[in-house]
């Protein structure tokens, strides 16, 4: 477990920073310019802001708690918090199911960078559970010989 703790945990800040540099700016301005976006309809403004807000919120809350699993070696608890909260850059997605939104070009690329920090996260992760499943199936065949 020390050799994906020394290998993963500097890649995981830097896939974590660029996430949370992502998101903040994607979602401060997808809940203070929420008219410009697409609307679902039956929910207002209002409505969209403040499940914008409250989603970063929580996604940041998994990531946090997910980075903190992995640096006291709960690797599996880990990964599986830091799937949760690559949710947050997959959902900006989302926009597109509604329609394109017509915004300013840095915030419409704010979507694609969100979506880039989940898979990099996507990625991180089943690299790190391919290394904790050899170093799990090297310690059993050790143990019965």
């Amino acid at each position: 477990m020390d050799v994906l703790r020394s290998k993963g945990l500097c890649p995981l800040r830097v896939i974590l920073v660029f996430t949370l540099l992502s998101t903040v700016l994607h979602y401060t301005h997808n809940t203070v310019r929420a008219a410009d976006y697409p609307q679902i309809p039956g929910i207002s403004v209002l409505a969209a802001q403040v499940v914008v807000a409250v989603s970063w919120v929580v996604f940041t809350a998994f990531g946090a708690a997910g980075y903190r699993a992995f640096l006291t070696g709960r690797y599996w608890r880990s990964l599986a918090l830091l799937l949760v909260y690559s949710l947050s850059g997959l959902a900006s997605a989302g926009h597109f199911l509604v329609g394109v939104p017509r915004i300013p070009a840095f915030w419409f690329a704010t979507i694609f960078t969100d979506a880039i920090a989940a898979l990099a996260m996507w990625i991180f992760v089943c690299w790190a559970a391919t290394r904790l499943n050899r170093v799990s199936v090297a310690g059993q065949m050790s143990t019965q010989h």
